[in-house]
């Protein structure tokens, strides 16, 4: 393809208003423009998810993968009514959208389709050049760290346990000061306006981590109180999968008030009986705390879990600062980072089929995820410099770009012509930058687009060679004419 025929609207300087480097070059290489409704993508930018769609769909037929035009919320329905037998297994169902994919694994049981969908996520990603962390939690997700990602993950800086932020298990640290020793009775105490924990904090002249917190969570339309340190944070997403919940949210304040008898910030643990209640490890065995007592404005001192009332124990906080690795005991660090795919064992699935025996069963299903326009993105993070992206030769929109140093020089364009259609022969993706423009401005515009190979036809042309530069390494080497095509296919193909 010729430069002058493609919209490729390159930008000198990054857009103020627009963070992360990574979003920024995509801009001023002229991927992508930003509109109303998100990223569109434009030529270069729709090739490169063009070239990693092609090795999504290259890995996934070699795993037996079937591709759909079904949304995969769709996708275990129609597994329903039309998956009946054992014979019908294996399945694993794909779609392609314009910036993901998604998909779907039926097996009859155990994990094999699984970890085999597993093992493709990890191939895309490993032949789109991308340096991943793999998380485990509620299922397992494959990050790349990058200080303007949008997502966290915890991490240990001696075991490298990581996993996200919201299903991280740690542990805490104790309590600010000790538990008040001694066996006492709940006593109720007057809280005017007092609703938060830092409220109370300040009023009681106790840290936070004397008190505790309580919400009220509605599970698949039913209610459960939630009990936390005060300090601490509820993980929904460790809720949720205690609970096997389908559907989760806050109670609404009307629900609070039919159910308690009070407002929120006056609920507590103490005589409830219509409703399960939960507490988190970091309450287990704590003495004499504080919490509401179910009147407004009125808490209760001296509540002490397992005698005062007695919850189910789980792990139901967030990951706090400051904590230590459950493994190892070593330091943990949050880090910012772009998750790129994600696997996820579905158990809750209204799905049955008969197995060799006859016998109903429920097969085990997985569903699947990557995100096409997070690769794009997470690589411009991994590799650039201060001239722009240098993208992974598999996934940039070009192999080469040929530039001659003046397109108008008969013999530079001739050169540059008979190099371009051996490229096109040869099946090497290459871009011919035929404008009427400087030279610095193509070679920074080369730079800026991140092309893996440039071919400069300059003053070397009168010896019958051109200049072949490594965007990644700035290497230059000096080729014939004749083998200038042989030799960025070779190294293409590498």
């Amino acid at each position: 393809m010729r430069w002058s025929k493609l919209f490729i609207p390159t930008l000198r300087e990054n857009p103020a208003d627009v963070e992360g480097i990574a979003r920024q070059l995509l801009l001023r290489a002229g991927f992508v423009r930003l509109g109303s409704g998100g990223s569109s993508f434009l030529a270069l930018g729709w090739r490169s998810l063009g070239k990693i769609a092609a090795i999504v769909r290259d890995e996934m037929q070699a795993i037996g993968g079937q591709e759909m035009l079904i949304a995969e919320p769709d996708m275990a329905s129609i597994a329903r009514g039309e998956l009946r037998s054992y014979k019908q297994l294996p399945q694993v169902w794909y779609q392609l959208r314009a910036e993901s994919m998604e998909a779907c694994s039926f097996d009859l049981s155990g994990d094999e389709s699984y970890v085999r969908v597993v093992e493709w996520v990890k191939a895309v990603l490993q032949r789109c050049g991308l340096d991943y962390v793999t998380v485990d939690g509620a299922g397992r997700s494959f990050v790349v760290l990058s200080a303007s990602g949008e997502d966290e993950i915890v991490r240990c800086q001696g075991c490298q346990y990581a996993a996200k932020v919201q299903t991280a298990v740690s542990r805490a640290t104790a309590p600010a000061i000790p538990d008040i020793e001694g066996d006492y009775a709940p006593e109720e105490f007057h809280t005017p306006g007092q609703k938060t924990i830092a409220d109370l904090s300040v009023f009681t002249r106790l840290p936070e981590s004397a008190q505790m917190k309580s919400l009220v969570m509605v599970a698949d339309g039913g209610g459960v109180l939630v009990m936390v340190r005060g300090d601490h944070q509820l993980a929904e997403a460790k809720l949720r999968a205690v609970l096997g919940a389908s559907e989760l949210r806050p109670a609404k304040p009307e629900e609070i008030r039919e159910w308690f008898g009070a407002d929120a910030g006056s609920l507590g643990p103490v005589g409830v009986k219509n409703m399960r209640v939960l507490a988190d490890e970091a309450l287990r065995s704590r003495r004499n705390m504080i919490s509401g007592s179910n009147r407004n404005d009125y808490h209760l001192r001296h509540v002490t879990p397992g005698e005062d009332f007695h919850p189910d124990y789980y792990d139901l906080r967030q990951a706090a600062r400051g904590d230590l690795c459950v493994r190892c005991g070593g330091e943990l660090e949050w880090i910012r980072c772009i998750e790129v795919g994600h696997a996820t064992k579905r158990d809750k699935v209204d799905l049955h089929i008969s197995n060799e025996s006859g016998i109903e069963v429920t097969p085990a299903v997985g569903s699947y995820g990557i995100g096409m326009e997070q690769i794009l993105r997470a690589s411009v993070e991994l590799s650039l410099d201060k001239d722009g992206m240098i993208l992974p030769a598999a996934i940039s929109p070009f192999d080469v770009v040929v530039t001659p140093v003046f397109y108008g020089d008969e013999k530079q364009r001739q050169a540059a012509e008979e190099i371009y259609h051996a490229c096109v022969e040869m099946h090497v993706d290459v871009l011919l930058d035929d404008r009427d423009e400087r030279p610095g401005v193509k070679f920074k515009d080369a730079d800026l687009v991140g092309i893996p190979y440039r071919i400069t036809i300059g003053k070397k042309l009168a010896q019958g060679l051109v200049e072949v530069v490594e965007r990644r390494t700035h290497q230059a080497s000096d080729v014939p004419v004749a083998d200038c095509a042989a030799f960025i296919r070779d190294r293409s193909a590498a």
